[in-house]
């Protein structure tokens, strides 16, 4: 069981890694916050089990379902982005202010 714990907490380290090592891509960016939003869903449903109670299940599907609105609505901007301007970096989103 401390192997799960401790690969759970692997993942999220790697997605905070990920979220601050990141400069241009934001692709990468995303990547990052939907490890960290993973590993989190993933200790709420095993905590959830061995406790016995299902609002951690019921709090991951919560986290899961933005999390899926969150990617969805920054692949959308990144394609808009990417029509616009021809590239995936961050320095070029604040060329997308009205």
């Amino acid at each position: 069981m401390f192997s799960l714990y401790f690969f759970f907490i692997c993942v999220f380290f790697i997605g905070i890694f990920g979220f601050f090592l990141t400069k241009k891509h934001v692709i990468l960016l995303l990547i990052a916050i939907e490890l960290l939003l993973l590993a989190a869903n993933l200790l709420l449903s095993v905590y959830s089990v061995l406790l016995d109670d299902l609002f951690g299940q019921m709090f991951a599907l919560i986290v899961l379902t933005i999390a899926a609105a969150e990617s969805a609505v920054g692949l959308a901007i990144l394609l808009i982005n990417f029509r616009l301007r021809g590239s995936v970096f961050i320095s070029f989103i604040n060329l997308l202010k009205g």
